[in-house]
């Protein structure tokens, strides 16, 4: 796929960045829309003297769609936090930016007559009940809780981008993206994996929520990038899993980490964060069928190349580092 239009926003996110790189490399013009209150410029610099990509600082939620002019093919939108500080500091904003932002990306997508992608989360699924989580699965999730800005934001999301499929026939995907890592993250976003490494690089003890045993599915970012792009090329407008089916405690993930970096280190249990997941645990059988697709990046392989990012940036000083996700 070449030469076409493609905007992507939250596009200096994590996420977002790897999604410009991948579209810009295949040779074509790419548009991305960042407000950059989690996002960073660091992420997209080595793009902006390309001539085939385009970065905005505005934030969705204000933009005045009618400004804009060009017929994009494409449309991502990924623009959210979603690491728990980021969305507990940004309430309003995270429910926004999944309400009326996505509204304001659908209209786009709907005037242009484009492909839309919706970025939502494992997180519509809560506490799950059952594990592993289908697309079929409608959730154990507390509407009040403070989560609830992030998981009702995105559950929210879904509802208005079918909503728009069905009165007007938007062409329209949804993604349900689980734990994913990789270069790029921030060190001090407060996700699981980056508070370990910046924990273990620092000599400090590793932080556990509860007891360790809850458990996650990581999904590396060169796999995730790779069924984002595929979602793009099927015509389905139901929600897909995107992760990786092998869970691991976090107990687990601690071991681990400790083995990769050489660095031992004292576990210092904490309470339990509340409505903090129990499982996570996608069930890929969708995506498999589908796409084509599953995820080929071990754990380990993953981590190593993590460690090898984080190594070469300077480490934040301490922060956030509740909310482990």
């Amino acid at each position: 796929m070449r030469n076409k239009l493609i905007l992507i926003s939250g596009g200096a996110g994590f996420i977002g960045s790897h999604l410009c790189d991948y579209y810009v490399s295949e040779g074509n013009n790419v548009w991305c829309i960042d407000n950059l209150c989690t996002g960073r410029i660091s992420n997209i610099e080595h793009l902006l003297k390309e001539q085939k990509f385009k970065f905005i600082e505005a934030d969705i939620i204000s933009l005045d769609i009618n400004s804009i002019k060009e017929h994009f093919d494409m449309v991502f939108h990924l623009a959210s936090p979603a690491s728990p500080p980021d969305y507990f500091r940004l309430p309003l904003e995270t429910l926004k930016v999944n309400s009326l932002g996505t509204e304001k990306m659908l209209e786009i997508a709907r005037k242009c007559n484009a492909k839309f992608l919706f970025s939502s989360t494992s997180e519509v699924y809560g506490d799950p009940l059952v594990s592993p989580q289908k697309e079929d699965y409608w959730g154990n999730v507390n509407p009040v809780g403070p989560r609830s800005v992030y998981d009702e934001g995105k559950r929210y999301g879904e509802a208005i981008v079918m909503a728009y499929h069905r009165k007007y026939r938007v062409d329209t995907r949804i993604i349900r993206i689980f734990n994913t890592y990789g270069e790029r993250m921030r060190l001090d976003d407060g996700r699981v994996i980056p508070n370990f490494i910046s924990q273990l690089l620092q000599g400090n003890p590793l932080t556990i929520y509860g007891d360790g045993r809850q458990t996650r599915s990581f999904c590396y970012i060169s796999d995730l990038i790779n069924g984002i792009v595929k979602m793009m090329e099927i015509d389905f407008h139901f929600p897909v899993n995107l992760g990786n089916p092998e869970e691991f405690t976090i107990l687990q993930l601690a071991e681990l980490l400790q083995k990769i970096t050489g660095k031992k280190a004292i576990i210092q249990f904490l309470p339990a964060l509340e409505d903090d997941p129990k499982q996570r645990r996608p069930d890929i059988s969708r995506a498999k069928q589908l796409l084509n697709w599953q995820p080929v990046v071990q754990l380990e392989e993953g981590l190593r190349k993590t460690l090898k990012y984080f190594q070469s940036i300077p480490i934040p000083s301490p922060g956030a580092d509740k909310g482990v996700k």
